[in-house]
């Protein structure tokens, strides 16, 4: 998958943000391919201290800013980029109209994402991820958000459906800026 996502991505823009890109290994990889500056975002501390390490290892620590907030909230403090990357982000996030607009908003040429297909199997996964959550006292939820409404909001900001695929588990789109 993720693999996929960086072919999506490669020689597509100078400058990528990244929504809920861990410790980075996507970001470094696109560097490496040629994008100038990178930006994650995270909602949780626990990728940093890996993620400096594998940024000083690689050399590239100079080139990527990482943030730490809530996109889908407080996206304004974070700057537009030519490519918008968000892999297995969306699934994670109760408010998809507001992630994915703030996604689309910062994507200046290209909005790729991945995400759990929108079928009766995982929608009963959801529900028995989900009640596992509740009974372990676990914050975390799981989300299968129809794809169609992901599109929808957009193409509000001015992004068309450019690549839509299945792979394994997941599906995953790119949107271009019209």
């Amino acid at each position: 998958m993720s693999r996929r996502l960086f072919e999506l991505a490669d020689g597509k823009g100078r400058d990528v943000l990244e929504v809920g890109g861990g410790v980075g290994a996507l970001q470094i990889e696109l560097l490496r391919s040629g994008v100038e500056r990178a930006v994650n975002v995270e909602l949780s501390p626990a990728y940093e201290d890996a993620a400096a390490d594998l940024l000083r290892e690689a050399g590239l620590a100079s080139r990527v800013e990482r943030r730490l907030l809530d996109f889908g909230r407080d996206a304004s403090e974070v700057p537009a980029a030519d490519v918008v990357l968000m892999n297995r982000v969306v699934c994670c996030y109760p408010d998809m109209p507001s992630l994915v607009d703030a996604a689309a908003e910062h994507a200046r040429r290209l909005l790729v994402l991945s995400y759990p297909p929108d079928t009766w199997l995982f929608r009963l996964a959801t529900r028995m991820i989900n009640a596992w959550c509740r009974a372990s006292r676990k914050e975390f939820r799981f989300f299968v958000h129809p794809p169609a409404a992901m599109f929808r909001v957009a193409a509000e900001r001015g992004l068309e459906l450019a690549a839509r695929e299945r792979r394994s588990m997941w599906e995953l789109a790119a949107l271009e800026r019209a």
